[in-house]
């Protein structure tokens, strides 16, 4: 049977799910409201800045749901940024899945970090990690995590919330498609599997609303 002898075919695989443009705007818009007064009355918002700022460097860097949800502060790169003390680039260490990286970061994203750690400071939490579950630095469950992307995207108006986080960084890949050569966003991805370059490279053949 043709369907069975080709159902492990490229041409089977079903394309990765994105944001449209309009979709993308209103997100990177939505995430990028930063509530970040240092008055007491305002820190109670510190996990709703938190969930927006996760979700951004989904987005505007195409890190996994994994890699944000355990970033450590170590690994995000200030020095050596056009912009002083603002982070312009994530250094994620390599694991079963992807080898390790250095990923650059939108300017948008990079902002909304930025604005984020300062925030985290004058809140005063503890702990190595970039997104923690608590103040005392606990870290962040995967589902608790998963929760709050969702969340943030039903809130920003994302009519089809399907495809979970990783929509986030498919969408980043086939952003960074249309400015560079698939190499180089594949090392930004840590993709070393030729076939799904392949894949993101079929959605921009197609007629569809991408940036």
């Amino acid at each position: 049977s043709p369907r069975i002898r080709l159902s492990e075919s490229e041409a089977n695989v079903p394309l990765p799910e994105f944001l449209s443009a309009r979709e993308a705007k209103a997100l990177i818009d939505f995430v990028t409201q930063r509530q970040v007064s240092p008055s007491a009355r305002e820190a109670w918002r510190w996990n709703e800045v938190r969930d927006r700022t996760s979700v951004a460097i989904q987005l505007g860097a195409g890190a996994t749901p994994g890699e944000a949800r355990t970033l450590t502060l170590e690994q995000v790169v200030i020095e050596g940024g056009r912009v002083q003390a603002e982070p312009w680039a994530l250094s994620l260490p390599g694991n079963g899945r992807f080898p390790a990286r250095q990923t650059p970061l939108s300017s948008w994203a990079g902002r909304q970090l930025g604005a984020w750690l300062q925030l985290r400071d004058r809140v005063g939490i503890a702990g190595p990690y970039v997104f923690p579950s608590t103040r005392a630095g606990r870290a962040w469950s995967k589902p608790s995590a998963t929760n709050a992307c969702r969340s943030v995207l039903e809130r920003a108006g994302i009519a089809d919330p399907t495809g979970g986080s990783f929509k986030l960084r498919h969408t980043f890949a086939l952003r960074q498609l249309t400015r560079h050569p698939s190499s180089e966003v594949a090392r930004w991805l840590g993709v070393q599997d030729a076939g799904v370059m392949e894949r993101y490279q079929r959605v921009l053949m197609a007629p569809v609303d991408i940036v």
